[in-house]
C-alpha cells in the first residue's frame, strides 16, 4: 500500500510538471539533462550513468554501479524535471532497479524500484549543487536514501563534482563525478 501512494503521488507531481501551458514560457529546464557520466567512490566503487531528454521536461536514465566482485547495481528508467525558477529544478525518477552482491548477505540477483525526488541550483555561473532523497524498495527491504553533491562546470561540455550518498546500496560513501554532455 505504501508503494502505491508513493507512486501514485509521484507520477501526479510529475503530471503537472509535464503538463504544456502555451502560455507559459518556462517549459525548459535550467540544466542540460543530456550527458555521459563517469564516478569513482573514495573506497574503490566505479559507476557510469546516462541520461537523455525525449521531451523538454523528461529524460532516460540508466546508470551501472560495481566494486567488480561479482557484484552490481543497476537501474533503468524515467525522470522529470521543471524550472523552480530562473536556477533550480525540481526533479524526480521512477527507476526499476536490479541488483546482486553488495552490503546484502544474498548473492542472488534482485529486482525493485526506487523513487526519487531533488534540487538542482545554479550558485554561480559555473557552480551547481543539489540534492535529493528517494524511496528504495529492492525483494523484501524498503529503505530510504539521500544524497547532496557540488559540481564545477569548467566549460559548457564538461564537469568535475563531489557527491555523498547516504543509505545507498553500497552503504554511505563520498565519490568524485566527471559528467559529459552531449
Amino acid at each position: 500500500m505504501r508503494k502505491t501512494i508513493i507512486a501514485a503521488a509521484l507520477l501526479l507531481a510529475s503530471g503537472q510538471t509535464l503538463a504544456n501551458d502555451p502560455n507559459s514560457p518556462t517549459v525548459m529546464s535550467n540544466f542540460s539533462y543530456d550527458y555521459l557520466e563517469a564516478r569513482i567512490g573514495a573506497s574503490a566503487y566505479i559507476w557510469c550513468s546516462m541520461s537523455k531528454s525525449v521531451h523538454p521536461n523528461a529524460h532516460l536514465i540508466a546508470r551501472i554501479d560495481s566494486e567488480f566482485e561479482s557484484d552490481y547495481d543497476s537501474g533503468i528508467g524515467f525522470g522529470f524535471h521543471a524550472p523552480i525558477n530562473n536556477w533550480a529544478d525540481f526533479t524526480g525518477a521512477m527507476l526499476f532497479r536490479m541488483v546482486r552482491g553488495g552490503d546484502r548477505a544474498d548473492t542472488s540477483s534482485d529486482t525493485g524500484m526506487e523513487l526519487n525526488l531533488g534540487i538542482r541550483q545554479w550558485l554561480g555561473p559555473q557552480l551547481e549543487v543539489g540534492g535529493g532523497g528517494g524511496y528504495v524498495s529492492i525483494g523484501n527491504d524498503d529503505n530510504w536514501t539521500g544524497s547532496l553533491y557540488a559540481r564545477f562546470h569548467s566549460t559548457e561540455l564538461f564537469s568535475l563534482g563531489a557527491e555523498a550518498r547516504i543509505n545507498d546500496f553500497y552503504g554511505d560513501q563520498v565519490m568524485f563525478t566527471t559528467r559529459f554532455k552531449f
